[in-house]
């Protein structure tokens, strides 16, 4: 059933990615091996300076559709811009460079838009009970969905996650201002001023820290809020 309905559809995954060197291909290779079959691989260099640039050229070149670099760190937010501009494919999903998210997923996530019955679907890490997550950050996160929710009456449980999925008309309807992680509400404001529903499938999530290369911080939840004022 899947295979059929799916068969002549395109998804486009848009990789925004800036220091990941330890990470991108790892990532990328685990796209590559999801179970759909027709795949738009974009990876979006935000000005990396680790090497990640050198990774990108010499290994992962031939195994994406296209890489574009950007000659100054604009941050997610313009990495997604750029990434949502030169997709082509039907339905269009965000992945981000990290291994927190797992491309397995994807099926779950497209399959509603693929199927006609959704335009936007958000993956949930807090509708699946077996995802892991730091105590803080889960409470943030519910903090900021619920204030969300009260300005767009949409009824999510994770309004930060990275794994977005839309029709690509969609997406590319929305002018995106935010450059950084104030991305998200953003567009969950913007969505919901469509009248579009967003709908929630669980996902997979296995959380990193700074350590590990985490980049939100207190900031970005301070922006968040901003910005889900600003744009409600």
């Amino acid at each position: 059933m899947y295979k059929r309905q799916t068969e002549d559809k395109v998804l486009s995954i848009v990789i925004p990615c800036y220091n990941e060197k330890d990470n991108i291909l790892n990532i990328v290779k685990l796209v590559q091996a999801s179970p759909i079959p027709n795949k738009e691989i974009i990876v979006v260099d935000d000005c990396s300076t680790d090497g990640t640039r050198e990774i990108l050229e010499t290994e992962i070149r031939p195994l994406v559709s296209k890489i574009i670099y950007h000659e100054i760190n604009g941050g997610k937010g313009a990495a997604l811009c750029t990434g949502f501009l030169e997709a082509t494919g039907d339905v269009v999903i965000i992945q981000d460079a990290d291994l927190e998210y797992d491309p397995a997923d994807y099926p779950r996530v497209v399959e509603p838009i693929f199927a006609g019955k959704a335009k936007v679907i958000y993956g949930s890490r807090f509708l699946n009970q077996q995802a892991k997550g730091y105590l803080a950050n889960r409470l943030a996160n519910k903090f900021l969905t619920c204030l969300s929710n009260l300005f767009t009456r949409q009824h999510l449980t994770d309004m930060e996650t990275c794994y977005k999925a839309f029709r690509r008309d969609v997406i590319q309807s929305i002018d995106i201002e935010e450059k950084r992680f104030g991305f998200e509400p953003e567009i969950t404001a913007k969505i919901s001023k469509k009248r579009i529903r967003i709908h929630e499938v669980p996902i997979s999530y296995h959380p990193r820290t700074t350590k590990e290369g985490k980049k939100i911080g207190f900031k970005d939840g301070l922006r968040a809020i901003y910005c889900i004022w600003r744009y409600r």
